[in-house]
């Protein structure tokens, strides 16, 4: 018997391949049956068949999506989003994140320096109990 598939049903098949297995639900089921077991297996139900709820049901589906979306990489905004379409508000973003970049550039520098600072300063502390441990040695012959 030979079976076709078509490319969903390749990428997209399986309770392992489902688009509802995110670190977020995985998370709230494991937590679900720490809790209070019939919880977790709810959210098992939710994460194996939620493709095929209707109705309320997948009102209720798409708003948890939308909710662990939330905290999501990809959702994340950028320093450098898009233009809004006001002139004044975009000229004054440029304006404050070149000033927070310039800001945190002369903050990397500093902390460059301290780091070499430091590293003198037990560069130094290091050379001087050497030195004392050799006078106690050449003392003690």
């Amino acid at each position: 018997m030979i079976h076709a598939t078509t490319a969903d049903q390749r990428n997209c098949s399986g309770p392992f391949r489902s688009r509802r297995w995110t670190p977020f639900n995985t998370v709230g089921m494991i937590l679900g049956f720490v809790l209070f077991w019939p919880l977790g297996l709810a959210m098992l139900a939710y994460i194996v068949w939620g493709d095929r709820m209707t109705g309320n049901l997948a009102t209720a589906r798409d708003k948890m999506d939308g909710f662990g979306s939330k905290f999501s990489r990809e959702r994340r905004p950028h320093h450098h989003a898009h233009a809004t379409g006001n002139a004044a508000f975009d000229e004054y973003r440029s304006a404050e994140l070149a000033r927070l970049e310039e800001e945190r550039r002369k903050l990397n520098e500093m902390r460059a320096e301290f780091d070499e600072f430091v590293d003198n300063v037990r560069r130094a502390k290091d050379q001087k109990e050497f030195d004392k441990f050799m006078a106690s040695r050449d003392a003690s012959e």
